[in-house]
């Protein structure tokens, strides 16, 4: 796609207006200067390799560290690494300036700013994603107060060939565990924080878990309220799952909690649950817990749906037109929406959507000619 020469990819730049209809909408886009001139930069990697300062890994979760010049992931389009001002000495103090000394093309300039550019575009696809629930408030399943009670996204990244520990899932302290409890719903289909079902997580637990099982043979323990496989495959892999030894317990989880009751619970995290098979209260002695976190809207979804006089529904994402016959319009002609931004969708689900968004806005440019609505963006 960064080599298509039909498509031009804009990145590090964020739209900062929109005005117009349906087949003339104008978009000021914002490019951030990201101090690298992309003409000359070969993505060979030596001022990352040179530049001595570090900051934590926002794709790693703050697991992992990354230099003050750096791409944000592997194989990231285009392969052009950008200066975070924050950390730079450079920027900080005036000093250092490595990157710009070993750089073999010469393509650091600190001199960049930012630039405002505006296009003339027949159709919009709003496709901002969703951020993922902060356990925090949830006092009671001690994350952040527990090293080794960690959020599903943070365990992505641990078992990630390309994440901080090399695919290798260990405690914090390097040892590898020997039992992890998965606790479901964490955010979601909770009166106090997200009433709706996240849709992803019953089944990126029965992966984790099967993760686990594969590269550590722990025992792992899933609290479900109930299983949501869904999907084509998704109800086998549920009873793979099962049959590789993961035990399932269906109930509520109390509290996370270190204090230990018995010989056999000193040194672990216990977890405290129902389990309504049963009809009683237990206790599961672990030395992991991941907490599968609910997905909600972007923090900046306000902000986006008046830049592009979008609606939202009561959960906070944005609304289509109609929930079945129009799942990938808006109220605005012209602009549609794709994936997670509409509401918590897997990633076949968010791939349809996006061939439904992307046929809709080829439709308009073949028409040639359309009729302009009464709905107005900015103005």
């Amino acid at each position: 796609m960064g080599s298509h020469k039909y498509i031009e990819l804009m990145t590090y730049s964020e739209v900062v207006a929109v005005s117009g209809h349906v087949g003339h909408f104008k978009v000021k886009i914002k490019k951030k200067a990201r101090y690298v001139d992309e003409t000359k930069c070969t993505g060979c990697g030596t001022c990352q390799e040179k530049c001595p300062w570090q900051a934590d890994n926002e794709f790693d979760v703050s697991l992992g560290k990354r230099k003050a010049i750096y791409t944000p992931f592997p194989q990231a389009v285009p392969n052009i690494p950008v200066i975070d001002c924050e950390h730079c000495a450079y920027f900080l103090k005036g000093k250092c300036r490595a990157c710009e000394k070993f750089c073999p093309t010469g393509a650091i300039d600190f001199e960049q700013t930012d630039q405002i550019v505006e296009v003339q575009v027949a159709s919009i696809i709003v496709a901002t994603g969703y951020d993922i629930f902060d356990p925090s408030p949830i006092t009671q399943y001690g994350y952040g107060r527990f090293d080794d009670v960690i959020t599903s996204l943070e365990f992505e990244r641990l078992v990630s060939s390309t994440g901080p520990t090399g695919g290798n899932i260990v405690l914090k302290d390097g040892s590898k565990p020997q039992s992890a409890a998965i606790i479901h719903c964490v955010g979601s289909r909770d009166e106090n924080y997200h009433e709706y079902c996240s849709r992803v997580c019953c089944m990126y637990s029965l992966k984790h878990a099967h993760q686990i099982k594969e590269k550590t043979g722990a025992e792992v323990y899933q609290m479900y309220i109930d299983m949501r496989c869904f999907g084509k495959g998704y109800e086998e892999f549920y009873k793979r799952a099962s049959d590789e030894g993961v035990n399932f317990i269906r109930g509520k989880v109390a509290k996370v909690t270190d204090i230990a009751l018995s010989e056999e619970e000193k040194g672990k995290l216990i977890v405290v649950c129902e389990d309504t098979l049963l009809g009683n209260m237990i206790r599961v002695p672990v030395d992991m817990v991941i907490l599968s976190v609910a997905m909600e809207p972007r923090a900046d979804a306000d902000e986006v749906a008046r830049l592009f006089s979008l609606e939202r529904s009561a959960d906070g994402f944005f609304l289509e037109k109609h929930h079945k016959i129009d799942p990938v319009g808006t109220m605005i002609d012209g602009i549609y929406m794709a994936g997670c931004c509409q509401g918590p969708k897997d990633i076949p689900d968010t791939v349809s959507q996006a061939i439904g968004a992307a046929a809709k806005a080829l439709a308009l440019i073949t028409k040639g000619k359309v009729e302009a609505g009464a709905a107005v963006v900015g103005e």
